[in-house]
């Protein structure tokens, strides 16, 4: 399998060459610890970079104060643990990766869970509320199970969801696990 990071724009080569499973082709996580993405990059992807096919985002940064792993670099990436995660959900890649040092993973051991639990690949992927540059909700049915991840990313306004759920199997019984920023966040 190949998954080329740094690389060109998608251009269908992975129709030809289906072990091309991604590319990065758009500024990506890392960025992020370098001040050049904004809040409101990622809630643009999937309707620019994404359409092209999968992308190699790099998610998964629980450490956001790069001067403690760095004490010569001021920096601090822009995103929050929970973002992170939501990555996972509303960008789509066949092989994700976890772009922090195992040390942070222990720290925040529930959500580093999370990682392992997510999908990476789906049955099912709803759109579920969208406005490019200032938010994305995504839920995704894993490939052969039951069981759905809804992910929500939000520009530097933030955004109050407010979902149906009424794509879940009727009659079926469901336990939400919820990561969120926001310490009101309620079903």
């Amino acid at each position: 399998m190949v998954n080329a990071h740094e690389a060109v724009r998608p251009t269908g080569l992975c129709r030809t060459w289906p072990n091309l499973i991604g590319n990065e082709s758009a500024r990506s996580t890392e960025y992020q610890a370098f001040g050049g993405n904004k809040p409101n990059h990622a809630t643009v992807l999937p309707f620019t970079r994404l359409i092209g096919g999968p992308m190699d985002y790099t998610p998964g940064i629980f450490e956001m104060d790069i001067n403690k792993i760095n004490p010569r670099n001021n920096s601090h990436v822009n995103s929050t643990l929970c973002n992170q995660l939501a990555l996972y959900v509303t960008l789509y890649s066949p092989l994700q990766m976890a772009a922090d040092l195992p040390e942070h993973y222990n720290q925040f051991s529930d959500a580093f869970q999370f990682i392992k639990e997510v999908a990476i690949d789906w049955d099912n992927s709803l759109y579920l509320e969208a406005e490019p540059g200032e938010y994305l909700t995504v839920a995704r049915k894993a490939k052969g199970t039951n069981k759905w991840f809804i992910g929500n990313i939000a520009g530097e306004n933030g955004h109050h969801s407010r979902i149906k759920l009424d794509f879940l199997e009727p009659g079926k019984k469901y336990t939400a696990r919820i990561y969120s920023d926001a310490p009101q966040c309620q079903l």
